[in-house]
């Protein structure tokens, strides 16, 4: 049977394929035009075309691979096994003579061991930045510290500490300043999952990356970084896996964001001559998230006691000739609760589920 919802036409546009890979949780879709097999697109595609600064309102047919695996609807199951085996192919396309789709074969429907790519545990430590004072949710931040704002039945730490958790990351080093004792004590009272936590305190501001260089003796890793008033249904494997294999000092969570522009917009060239005119068109950006993936020997790029932000950093590593890369994900994956708006549609979404 057809896996309908990892099926996409050929002129869907590659940020929306993004997109329904998010709601899908599946790394690859199956492109078709009308009925028939055209190819397949994935997560690593989509990215490479951001970083090849393509057009993301683009089809996805532009994007399609020139070799792509499938499997006839007459060979037997076997054969088609052991091409799954070989190549380890998650999802098999299965196509008639006449290259149309007429299945779809899951690793799951063939094999009784876990998929090639089964989830990888971590075991990186993670710093969450949780010492502002949170100031557009006033008043309720003048009571309660924003890392412990309620959401559904846990607060919003707790759901950034669980969503790391799930990918094996269980060593948290929390920094904190406004309202520290609170949250300290929260964590007393309230660690269920045995989480090993530990607190960074400044004794003077240090900005987000001059609060790390008091962790320089304690990682020795690849580690990743969070602010603590956002959400992401990121895919840390696949985060990591391109971190590393980008060899990457840095990798920065990017954020696409579509902003429509309610007017008609006029290009035009010397003298005034109209070249274009665009009907209310939208401009898609990569905002920063707030999640990053840091190599320890960023620490040497940080000055003892040295007001330092991570964009700062980030900035700097690039004027070393350090390697900082971007890992885009959608729009749809990502929540800000930073101020009353968004912190609203967050706890919506939550009381839906």
């Amino acid at each position: 049977m057809i896996n309908k919802k990892i099926v996409i036409s050929a002129d869907v546009r590659l940020l929306d394929a993004l997109d329904i890979m998010d709601k899908v949780t599946r790394r690859l879709l199956i492109v078709c035009e009308d009925k028939t097999f055209l190819g397949v697109i994935s997560i690593g595609d989509i990215q490479r075309a951001i970083l090849a600064k393509r057009d993301l309102m683009e089809p996805v047919r532009n994007f399609l691979r020139k070799k792509v695996t499938f499997a006839y609807c007459n060979q037997n199951v076997e054969e088609i096994k052991q091409r799954m085996q070989q190549g380890k192919i998650e999802c098999m396309p299965v196509v008639d003579e006449k290259h149309i789709l007429v299945d779809t074969i899951e690793w799951q429907d063939l094999f009784d061991v876990p998929s090639p790519k089964k989830q990888e545990q971590l075991f990186s430590p993670v710093v969450i930045m949780a010492g502002g004072k949170g100031t557009r949710l006033r008043p309720i931040t003048n009571m309660i510290p924003k890392p412990l704002i309620p959401i559904s039945d846990k607060t919003i730490i707790e759901e950034i500490m669980d969503h790391f958790a799930f990918y094996g990351c269980t060593e948290f080093h929390i920094s904190l300043n406004y309202m520290a004792d609170v949250i300290k004590n929260y964590f007393q009272e309230h660690n269920e999952n045995q989480y090993a936590i530990h607190y960074i305190q400044e004794d003077i501001p240090l900005g987000t990356a001059g609060s790390l260089y008091l962790l320089r003796d304690q990682l020795n890793k690849t580690f990743f970084v969070s602010n603590c008033d956002i959400l992401t249904e990121v895919n840390l494997q696949d985060l990591m896996e391109y971190h590393r294999s980008s060899q990457n000092k840095i990798t920065v969570v990017s954020v696409l964001k579509t902003f429509p522009i309610p007017y008609g917009t006029l290009e035009t060239k010397e003298n005034g001559i109209l070249t274009e005119l665009k009907e209310k068109p939208s401009m898609t950006y990569q905002i920063n998230s707030g999640v990053y993936v840091l190599e320890p020997d960023v620490f040497k790029y940080i000055q003892d006691n040295e007001f330092l932000h991570i964009t700062d950093l980030i900035k700097r590593l690039i004027d070393h000739k350090e390697r900082v890369g971007v890992f885009p994900i959608s729009d749809g994956s990502w929540y800000d609760m930073g101020n009353w708006e968004e912190y609203l549609k967050l706890v919506r979404r939550y009381d839906e589920t």
